[in-house]
């Protein structure tokens, strides 16, 4: 079964890729798909997510449509999921950093709303 692609909107898994806003570092909130939305609250919440694949999903999304390597979602995702997979304390600043990110794209008004 083969799914039928346009040109500018590509992608390997269900998650589109839009190929006009890839590292335009200008994210707009609705142009987030929900999962990677909920992923990345989650991110932010108490109880981030324990699946290496489902936090590299939500890296690899900000990756291609934020700022590319130095996006502070991609970065924390990475830093988590390096936490994951090799049991290392993560590193605060970068969360701090991604907090103030997610208030600046829109997630939140307020960081303390994110938690």
């Amino acid at each position: 079964m083969s799914q039928q692609q346009r040109p500018d909107n590509v992608s390997i898994d269900e998650i589109p890729v839009d190929i006009d806003t890839t590292q335009s570092a200008e994210v707009d909130p609705v142009d987030v798909p929900d999962e990677i939305e909920s992923i990345t609250h989650g991110l932010a919440g108490e109880q981030p997510p324990t699946n290496p694949i489902v936090v590299l999903k939500a890296a690899r999304w900000w990756y291609i449509h934020g700022k590319g390597g130095t996006d502070p979602a991609f970065q924390w995702a990475i830093e988590w999921a390096h936490h994951l997979a090799a049991d290392t304390p993560s590193d605060v600043e970068r969360f701090d950093e991604f907090l103030e990110y997610l208030v600046t794209v829109g997630f939140a008004d307020e960081r303390h709303e994110l938690r």
